[in-house]
């Protein structure tokens, strides 16, 4: 019997597999980067052991380092949550080598599975060689044998283009998993993400615990999930079972697994066999009613699953809250989370709490909101509903995006769905939101509530000189009045109330009630983030013409061979690399011209909005001289 559980991961997993534990009565011992000291999964665990340093290659990643701190804890099992070291075999031998328990499938059936290739091959499946890539084959794509999360994955539809990503994407994927293998196999376009559940039992059991359906995506990454996959017709169901039962009876496959397709024309491809826990695993319990950690560890300690398959009922759906700015190509996110409350009802897996700052070392996401319903119309209404009234006070993120997708007619209609929604639907999907003039109102008046006395004690009988507030593209005009507050601009909003923590407006016959918080960086006017627009300009935000600026803080990881100050570069040719929150991004040639500055340099840490380098544009005839 397991009495006390080491977790090998941190964030959002670390705290579901603690939950399940403390409903268990098993003891939880956490491990923690120095950037994650004072993390919720670390407060939340009886003990937790120090990984001197910040980066992932330093700490998480560190298979040694983690043993050492479970047998320095008294653990007697190691459960590795997902990504980071949760599909190396040697760290699980390393962990048996030790004398704990491992929870997860044999170290021979993760090797047999992490490569992604080897998987293939072993399902009778041939990858392309890339020599061997012709334009008829087009398009392709490039993938790394080992990791997954989008990482090393690039899209080619030119051929000429192949070998710059075979050479991308094998740099990322070493960076990433310390293995630069890559891979290519045929591009399906638009094709749905479909997976099976698998949980295993040493007897020879084996559950497929129904469908996911993992089609919305972004950078190939999943963002909205949902259980079961909707309108799947019975054969097809019925192979995707059995070539999934197949893959892990060949490789003797114990505990949870998943089996990912991607499914077009009525046909299944096979895509990959995770050897672990899923993300998205929440859908697939609230559906048949299960707990798939309780179960992992059942099944560690040698327990049989029963024969039968639990009963599936109605429908689940998660969304991904990630700190990212969708319209500026999910750029993550840093800073403080001031405040993080979603409505009860619902289940919400997070590594974060009110307070908690977000850093630049690790995944984005902040939460997973999952909601259970009878029908999967009854599942995406409750879902939008809950994220619109969540308060989320800090850093942009993609919670108005995933209000609209889940609200999208096209989403609706489950016979639509397929990977390529965002590529289709991003630039109406990240539109502003309505009512966000009215929000600025709110956060003008709040502000104002707060200070009356900048307008001298308030209204006067001589017509005073209107105050002015903008936010973002959204300039509000108002001045005090017997009674209260007029506003001038935007025309036909009448105030109700104004006190500095809510406001309530007329619009057109409609009160609407916000509440405010405002901190040092943002304003937060009900579901609206709003950032105020200083009256004048500081001059030392100004920047020289042709300046490349970092997108977001993070680490340089690659320059492009070769370069430097003098060369001529091309209008989006890749100069460096950044990369921030386990996302990898290009910097490229705004237009053509000379490099004049390069100030990136492979593991220099930047700052937003850091000067990378200076590109001169070459001057045209139409030029002025």
């Amino acid at each position: 019997m397991i009495s006390t559980l080491l977790v090998a991961n941190r964030g959002e997993i670390a705290c579901r597999v603690f939950r399940t534990c403390r409903e268990l009565g098993i003891s939880t011992v956490a491990v923690y980067s120095d950037a994650d000291a004072d993390a919720l999964h670390v407060r939340e665990a009886d003990a937790a052991v120090r990984l001197p340093g910040a980066a992932p290659s330093e700490t998480y990643l560190r298979g040694d380092l983690v043993v050492a701190a479970a047998l320095a804890a008294g653990a007697d099992a190691v459960h590795p949550g997902y990504g980071f070291l949760s599909e190396n075999a040697g760290f699980a031998r390393a962990v048996t080598a030790a004398g704990l328990t491992w929870i997860g499938p044999p170290p021979e059936a993760i090797e047999a599975m992490a490569s992604k290739t080897r998987a293939k091959e072993l399902l009778g499946i041939a990858p392309l060689r890339p020599e061997d890539v012709t334009g008829a084959d087009l398009p392709v794509l490039v993938k790394a044998a080992a990791g997954g999360g989008g990482r090393g994955m690039r899209i080619v539809r030119e051929l000429a283009a192949l070998e710059g990503e075979l050479r991308d994407a094998s740099a990322e994927a070493a960076s990433a998993f310390g293995d630069g293998e890559v891979f290519v196999e045929p591009y399906v376009e638009n094709g749905r993400h479909v997976e099976v559940q698998l949980l295993c039992d040493t007897r020879g059991t084996v559950w497929a615990l129904g469908t996911r359906d993992c089609s919305l995506q972004r950078r190939h990454q999943k963002v909205i999930e949902e259980a079961p996959a909707p309108g799947l017709p019975a054969p097809l169901l019925d192979e995707l079972y059995e070539r999934s039962a197949v893959a892990a009876k060949a490789v003797g496959y114990v505990g949870a697994g998943t089996v990912e397709f991607l499914v077009a024309d009525g046909r299944a491809h096979f895509l990959e066999m995770n050897t672990r826990l899923q993300v998205e695993h929440p859908v697939t319990e609230e559906v048949y009613g299960v707990d798939l950690v309780a179960l992992q560890l059942a099944v560690a300690e040698g327990r049989a699953l029963p024969p039968e398959v639990p009963s599936p009922r109605g429908h689940a759906v998660e969304a991904r809250l990630y700190a990212e700015d969708p319209a500026r190509a999910w750029a993550p996110q840093t800073g403080v989370l001031h405040r993080f409350d979603v409505p009860e009802g619902v289940r919400v897996d997070t590594g974060y709490a009110s307070g908690d700052a977000i850093g630049v070392h690790y995944d984005p996401m902040l939460a997973k909101v999952i909601v259970h319903a009878p029908t999967r119309e009854a599942a995406l209404r409750k879902l939008a509903h809950t994220l619109e009234r969540a308060r989320i006070h800090g850093p942009v993120t993609n919670r108005d995006l995933l209000v609209a997708s889940l609200r999208h007619p096209e989403y609706a209609h489950e016979e639509a769905l397929d990977t390529g929604f965002y590529d289709r639907n991003l630039t109406a999907l990240t539109e502003r939101v309505p009512g966000e003039e009215h929000a600025a109102v709110a956060a003008a008046l709040a502000e104002a509530a707060a200070d009356p006395g900048r307008f001298g004690g308030g209204w006067r009988n001589l017509r005073s000189q209107d105050e002015t507030r903008t936010y973002g593209d959204h300039e509000v005009r108002y001045r005090p009045v017997r009674g209260g507050w007029e506003v001038t601009a935007p025309e036909g909003v009448r105030v109700v109330s104004a006190t500095p923590e809510a406001v309530s407006l007329e619009v057109a016959g409609v009160v609407r009630n916000f509440t405010v918080a405002a901190y040092e960086d943002t304003v937060h006017a009900g579901s609206h983030r709003l950032t105020a627009r200083p009256r004048f300009t500081d001059p030392r935000e100004q920047s020289a013409p042709g300046s490349l600026l970092a997108p977001m803080p993070g680490t340089v990881v690659r320059v492009a061979d070769g370069l430097a100050v003098g060369d001529r570069v091309t209008a989006g040719q890749p100069l460096l690399w950044l990369e921030a929150m386990k996302m990898e991004h290009r910097v490229i040639a705004p237009a053509s011209g000379t490099l004049t500055a390069l100030h990136a340099a492979p593991g220099r840490q930047v700052e937003v909005g850091a000067l990378l380098a200076v590109v001169q544009t070459e001057a045209t005839e139409e030029d002025p001289v």
